[in-house]
């Protein structure tokens, strides 16, 4: 089975790399057989190795992505994090469905662990509502086919008969499975006002 993992892609390059080192090196040795022309079969040998690991080190596994493809990559994260902020305050239970992985597993600022099962079925019932959501201080962080986003979020809304407005600072992690980005994991803190903290 074909190993999709960082670890598992990282050790498919070396493991190519040696090849190639091994098929090079057994050319240049052969290349002594050939009087007159050991320096210019050498020399072609050498280049050829030096362009092939140059290539292969250009493989996604080592993140050595051109920087126009992760910022590419940036963007379509910030757009998908839009599309949820939307979703959020409209309360598009589909888009929600579209958004999050099967195995979604999330943590909110109490503690609470909701799977995607879960988190859809209060968006159904109504008893979570949020009617204003501003993000702010995004940053995304690629690493391969894995997205982190970190975020903070002044919200207003409601869980039931609970008030959950405030100022939360929250990580989303954002998958690549068969071509789309899917978020995986969730995990929100509220941040305290500073002058309230003091007079504690």
């Amino acid at each position: 089975m074909w190993d999709m993992t960082v670890e598992g892609r990282n050790r498919d390059v070396r493991a190519r790399i040696a090849r190639l080192q091994d098929l090079f090196l057994t050319r240049r040795k052969s290349a002594d057989y050939y009087p007159g022309t050991h320096m210019h079969k050498s020399i072609h040998v050498q280049v050829l190795l030096v362009a092939a690991v140059c290539l292969v080190m250009a493989h996604p596994a080592f993140g050595l992505l051109p920087h126009k493809d992760s910022h590419a990559i940036h963007k379509e994260i910030e757009a998908l994090e839009q599309r949820w902020r939307a979703a959020i305050i409209s309360n598009n239970v589909t888009e929600m469905d579209h958004l999050l992985a099967d195995d979604y597993i999330g943590i909110s600022a109490n503690g609470t662990v909701e799977t995607k099962t879960q988190a859809l079925a209060l968006r159904k019932a109504g008893t979570v509502r949020i009617s204003q959501l501003n993000l702010n201080d995004l940053k995304v962080r690629v690493y391969g086919d894995t997205a982190v986003v970190t975020s903070t979020a002044d919200l207003q809304g409601t869980n039931g008969q609970s008030d959950i407005s405030g100022n939360y600072r929250y990580t989303r992690v954002y998958n690549k499975r068969f071509g789309q980005w899917k978020i995986v994991s969730f995990e929100a803190s509220r941040m305290h006002d500073v002058d309230a903290r003091a007079k504690h």
